[in-house]
């Protein structure tokens, strides 16, 4: 199971963008048909567009524009969102969420002793978990908070196993 982002708010934005020149075109047609003044003159309209030019400046713009922004539509569209659920090993349903997977791994980084801050990035083939100690040896610790995050892995049994890099800073005070 592989729960994926929503693309809403490109899809927001288009629908928008289509309800509103729905709008306007049904009651410009609406005023057409009863005989009022319409709210867009389609006559100015036409004479207006009429009399551009396919090489003029503005018309390149804006047909650059609607070009780019069709592309990005149809890209938001097509490539597949970031993935919020992670499957785990096991029953085809079970998965477990981005951040409480970087919760439970920053946790186990936090449980060894020594470690007073850890924080753990997801990537899709590792896992990067970055931790600061105030001890001034640092033998071993790196090894020790490798070996239980990559414990706390085994716990959670996820589908594809991402390696472990442990980056380890000491605060030193100065005296």
């Amino acid at each position: 199971m592989k729960r994926r982002t929503r693309r809403s708010l490109p899809a927001s934005l288009t629908a928008l963008v289509l309800l509103g020149a729905g709008v306007v075109t049904t009651i410009s047609a609406v005023q057409h048909l009863t005989g009022d003044r319409p709210w867009l003159d389609i006559t100015a309209i036409a004479s207006a567009l009429h009399s551009v030019q396919w090489t003029d400046q503005i018309t390149l713009v804006a047909a650059a524009v609607v070009a780019v922004l069709g592309l990005v539509l149809v890209l938001a569209a097509v490539l597949p969102g970031a993935v919020t659920v992670l499957p785990l090993a096991g029953t085809p349903d079970s998965g477990i969420t981005r951040s409480g997977y970087r919760s439970a791994l920053r946790t186990a980084a936090n449980d060894v002793d020594g470690v007073s801050a850890a924080e753990a990035a997801i990537g899709t083939r590792r896992v990067t978990v970055r931790a600061t100690t105030a001890r001034t040896h640092t033998e071993g610790l790196t090894d020790a908070v490798r070996a239980a995050v990559e414990t706390r892995l085994d716990e959670l049994a996820p589908s594809r196993r991402p390696a472990v890099v442990v980056k380890l800073r000491a605060r030193r005070e100065e005296s």
